[in-house]
């Protein structure tokens, strides 16, 4: 269902479907359902979406790792997918997740998109 390989190629694909605020929408009702006080603009660009996930990522890691894997579970990030991750850098590592993120929400608005 989805060949990109990277955040970027993936908001690509987002923008090309029109679904970039469907997209923001979910990350929203996630990070609200896992009782992370953060929400991302509707009117965000795609390039400023991942910047602020890959930081809010890398900030949950490094001081709110609980509430991190709270987030993982709610959006229900393959645990597969996640152990393919290598751990080189916190950075590359957190660039790694936020794609997988991305990837989980863009699946979830894909599905809503075919059933409606």
């Amino acid at each position: 269902m989805l060949e990109e390989k990277n955040s970027l190629e993936l908001l690509k694909a987002v923008e090309t479907e029109n679904l970039v605020i469907k997209l923001i929408e979910q990350l929203n009702k996630d990070f609200q359902l896992a009782n992370i006080d953060e929400e991302f603009k509707l009117n965000i660009s795609t390039l400023e979406l991942k910047n602020n996930l890959d930081s809010l990522l890398l900030n949950l890691i490094t001081k709110k790792y609980d509430d991190y894997l709270n987030l993982l579970y709610r959006i229900d990030v393959s645990e597969n997918e996640m152990g393919t991750i290598k751990n080189d850098s916190l950075l590359n590592t957190v660039e790694n997740i936020s794609f997988l993120i991305l990837k989980r929400e863009f699946q979830k608005v894909l599905l809503r998109k075919m059933h409606s």
